[in-house]
């Protein structure tokens, strides 16, 4: 759940601006059929089996919109829902429903589906004690809703911006001529406080990146062989994240390799929606 502060600071700009993107002037079709304010009541139903995530924000949309709205909700985060479920009744002047009824389902039904897909790849690494891990390949001013929908899932975070750790990754190692000097590199710009993580392709570069002292090594887009050598090659002395197309079709073949963190941009990138509606609006 985000604090207030989170709220104010961070998402309320964001759910503003969704917001001013769906009603640049006025709500045409509502303002058409229900021209005064009058009280009512929809449900919100779940059409589907999954991991409902993002009812705070369902909610505040409807509250940026009118603070009077009111929302009921009989489950919450995490709950795994059925379809057919009664989830939440919203209360509140008509108006404020119908408008902000789309953007509140996108939110919830795009967090819920992310949570969902997330939930169904974890439970794939079974008792391993392997972190699955996202990525930075979320939607464009989405990510804070889609990180926390990953955890809400039983996923883990990884960085969550460019200003949060240090990753090398192959471009990086390109401008600075090697993996020895991007390491050195960031060693002597980064704060000491701040793990070294760098993504190598092959054998050599796990040799020299473990000579270099990186803190983490990723191996990215290895062949299942490669990655046992480089496990066995690292032997300790670096904390190991396996990144790569990895999906739910063929995470579980990673699973004895013995990482520390599997990470993958699909638990965002390509997790279906949840199928969420507002039904049976009536006035009160």
């Amino acid at each position: 759940m985000f604090d207030q502060n989170t709220l104010k600071l961070n998402v309320d700009p964001l759910i503003e601006s969704a917001l001013r993107e769906d009603i640049t002037s006025e709500d045409v079709s509502t303002n058409a059929v229900m021209p005064e304010p009058c009280l009512g009541e929809v449900d919100l139903i779940c059409k589907q089996d999954g991991i409902i995530c993002g009812l705070q924000i369902f909610e505040r949309v409807f509250k940026l919109l009118d603070d009077s709205t009111k929302v009921t909700f009989f489950v919450k985060d995490g709950d795994f829902v059925k379809n057919k479920t009664l989830m939440a009744k919203v209360t509140g002047d008509i108006r404020v429903l119908l408008s902000g009824e789309r953007v509140a389902l996108n939110y919830l039904q795009r967090m819920s589906g992310i949570a969902t897909y997330t939930n169904s790849v974890a439970k794939l690494l079974g008792d391993s004690p392997i972190k699955l891990l996202d990525t930075r390949k979320t939607t464009p001013n989405n990510r804070i809703f889609e990180k926390y929908s990953v955890v809400v899932g039983g996923g883990h975070n990884h960085r969550y911006n460019l200003s949060d750790g240090v990753l090398l990754k192959d471009n990086h190692i390109g401008a600075a001529g090697s993996v020895t000097k991007a390491i050195k590199m960031a060693k002597d710009y980064a704060p000491f406080v701040r793990k070294i993580e760098i993504e190598v392709e092959n054998l050599d570069m796990v040799k020299e990146a473990v000579d270099a002292g990186a803190d983490i090594i990723m191996l990215d887009n290895m062949s299942h062989e490669e990655m046992k050598q480089a496990v066995d090659l690292i032997n300790g002395r670096t904390e190991i994240e396996v990144s790569g197309n990895v999906t739910k079709e063929n995470i579980a073949k990673l699973v004895d390799l013995g990482v520390n963190y599997i990470s993958s941009g699909a638990l965002t990138h390509s997790a279906p929606i949840m199928d969420i509606s507002l039904k049976n609006l009536h006035a009160l």
